[in-house]
């Protein structure tokens, strides 16, 4: 219950200009007997003065003559927070005064939480909305704690009931961003971040929030311009500089991440996280022994940095010689390790077993790490991803597809290198660069930006359909083309390895008719393991679960024979991955070929291309090829179950490999 001296909505007693509510309302209403409005306000004008010293002392002489006093036990723990100290027992006898006031069991939750005593937090939460069920804070600091209990579900279902009780309440918005991006609904996540900044402008926490989900969905340049919108805002933030550091490097644009990254040091001269990006970037650029030392620095620095651990065994092939790394990376695993944390470090530990033909092992950790993903990650839908390829196969069909599109561009620059994950692309990227006609552009993701909408996220019902209209399809593609313009330096063929692209081929052909689409296809169950054993973002669902793997796979095998079946014989080269590696020149000849371009043998040496790779395969690309992933399945034959049934789905490959 609230004082009956001051209603919630009149100016508050303390002289601050907000509303009761909003101000000392907050605090919880005062024990009937107890200290009367001289001294409240006296509390009040200190609190709002940010005189906290003053404030606890006053508390306190005032808890001297009212011991029972909730004002008095509610305004010392405030005191006692501001200063950096523990504020737990005042706001715990606060809400045993005053046991029937949800201001004083949410400010209760809250010390709780910061304490990270979640489930406490959660339960004066929970009493707070007994009392007033339109507590719209109560309801928004619940979100904040079942997220961190990894419950997203039930923190996005209490911001959406503050939202209900307070549209306008920005960090209730923000707060169901943090849960869709729990729950692999980035785009929507990113939907609520810009409500949050709709209403609130200067919320910084949202913006970096925004900027962050849209990096995780590849819309890069948007996430730099967010990063720094951020920075201008707050410009010695450490935090800040490492997010756009990360998407710079991830943009390929070398030189602005090394910049933000040396103004990092000059914050923190020692800065772990700089010098992981460092790394990620040396690596990327293929100077391993640079990446290498960083990894180590960070190590020097921080023993237990798990990244730095992992991504040491990124760089090369492992060996038995590297048994101390083992032992380390091993010990540290079986620490306390938050999922972030532990899961890239059983992974790399999975690596190194794979590398030293302990095959058993290998799997035992590739297996833990991928379960830590799951469950700390959205679950994967299959009906959901069946009712999508349902949808697509509707829309695009052959007459949508060669419909003649007047306004549409004229050009043969674009060439699209598609698959699943882990199929071969970043091979045939590489083979294609190393042409001096040919630019490597890594994925892009202006497809899945313009089309994904559309298709990925549109309605999946079953007589839905995607709506593409003809401007939007030349518009974009007009500006697909001035892209390919400013990064293809003059190159008559520019390279979009996106995998997922696959998804699009109709629109893409229906936008860019002159574009040429390359197909790369590895032994399914090679396939498979291959995404099993790499970590990937949380918004591919589907690859960490063997029996996700295989129906995923089938959707795209299913997919792929529909793009077979409406598209023009001369767009689409399918290259088997097992033949490409079997007989290099002539698979490379027929790609060179089928880009209209006069064979160069710079493509046979394309180990020694320079050019950066920001994919899990950068160091097997700068390696001659070799066929030791040919078959690599076989080591893990017990192991594959669900994806056996895969071999029966894929017609056509390479029978001595299958």
């Amino acid at each position: 219950m609230h004082s009956g001296m001051t209603g919630r909505n009149d100016p508050c007693r303390c002289g601050s200009g907000k509303k009761y509510r909003l101000c000392c309302g907050r605090l919880g209403a005062a024990a009937r007997s107890g200290p009367g409005p001289a001294e409240i306000g006296t509390l009040g004008t200190l609190f709002a003065a940010g005189r906290h010293v003053e404030l606890e002392a006053q508390a306190r002489e005032i808890l001297v003559r009212w011991p029972s006093s909730g004002y008095g036990w509610q305004y010392l723990g405030i005191a006692l927070a501001k200063q950096g100290k523990d504020p737990l027992q005042a706001l715990e006898r606060a809400a045993q005064c005053c046991p029937d006031d949800a201001g004083a069991h949410v400010n209760l939750g809250n010390a709780l939480g910061r304490a990270g005593r979640l489930d406490e937090a959660a339960m004066s939460f929970g009493r707070a909305l007994i009392i007033d069920a339109g507590c719209v804070e109560a309801h928004n600091n619940l979100s904040q704690v079942q997220l961190e209990l990894g419950r997203a579900d039930l923190a996005a279902c209490s911001a959406r009931r503050a939202l209900e009780l307070g549209p306008q309440f920005a960090d209730a918005h923000n707060c169901l961003g943090n849960a869709l991006v729990r729950s692999g609904r980035h785009e929507d996540a990113i939907a609520s971040y810009r409500r949050a900044l709709g209403i609130r402008p200067e919320f910084l926490d949202a913006r970096i929030n925004c900027a962050s989900a849209l990096r995780r969905v590849g819309r890069l340049e948007e996430a730099v311009q967010g990063f720094r919108e951020a920075l201008s805002a707050r410009p010695d933030s450490v935090v800040i500089l490492i997010e756009l550091a990360t998407a710079l490097r991830l943009l390929g644009r070398t030189q602005e991440c090394e910049s933000a990254c040396r103004r990092t040091f000059e914050l923190e001269a020692d800065s772990t996280a700089a010098l992981m990006v460092l790394a990620e970037l040396r690596a990327d650029c293929g100077d391993f022994n640079g990446a290498q030392a960083m990894f180590k620095r960070v190590i020097s620095l921080d023993p237990l940095a798990a990244d730095a651990w992992a991504g040491l065994a990124s760089l090369r092939r492992m060996t038995a010689a590297d048994a101390p790394w083992l032992a380390q990376a091993l010990n540290l695993a079986q620490q306390a390790l938050p999922p972030q944390r532990e899961a890239p470090l059983r992974f790399a530990i999975g690596k190194f077993y794979d590398d030293t033909e302990d095959f058993d092992n290998a799997f035992l950790h590739y297996r833990r790490a991928n379960e830590i993903v799951r469950e700390a990650g959205p679950p994967h839908d299959r009906a959901l991803l069946a009712r999508h390829i349902d949808m697509i196969i509707r829309s695009f069909d052959r007459e949508w597809v060669g419909r003649r599109r007047v306004a549409v561009p004229r050009s043969g620059r674009a060439v699209f290198v598609v698959g699943t994950l882990r199929s071969g692309s970043s091979l045939t990227e590489q083979i294609l660069s190393s042409h001096p006609g040919v630019f490597g552009a890594g994925e892009l993701m202006f497809w899945a930006e313009k089309l994904g909408p559309a298709v990925v996220h549109a309605n999946a019902e079953p007589t839905a359909k995607a709506n593409i209209p003809d401007d939007d399809l030349t518009g974009w593609g007009l500006a697909y083309l001035e892209l390919l313009n400013r990064l293809g330096c003059g190159r008559q063929r520019v390279i979009d390895k996106l995998p997922t692209n696959f998804l699009f081929l109709g629109p893409l052909y229906a936008a860019l008719p002159e574009a040429r689409f390359i197909h790369v296809q590895r032994h399914p169950i090679d396939t498979c393991l291959s995404i099993y054993f790499q970590r990937f973002e949380a918004a591919n669902t589907y690859a960490n679960d063997l029996e996700d793997l295989a129906h995923y796979y089938r959707q795209y095998l299913r997919l792929m024979r529909h793009w077979r079946e409406i598209l023009p014989a001369h767009t689409l080269l399918e290259v088997p991955y097992e033949a490409l590696i079997r007989d290099p020149e002539r698979w490379s000849r027929r790609m060179v070929e089928f880009l209209g371009l006069r064979w160069d043998p710079r493509c046979l040496e394309f180990q020694g291309t320079a050019r950066s790779v920001r994919t899990a395969s950068r160091w097997q690309v700068r390696q001659k090829i070799s066929n030791r992933s040919v078959g690599r399945w076989r080591h893990y034959e017990k192991f594959v179950g669900p994806l056996r049934q895969l071999l029966q789905d894929s017609p056509g490959r390479e029978k001595e490999d299958l």
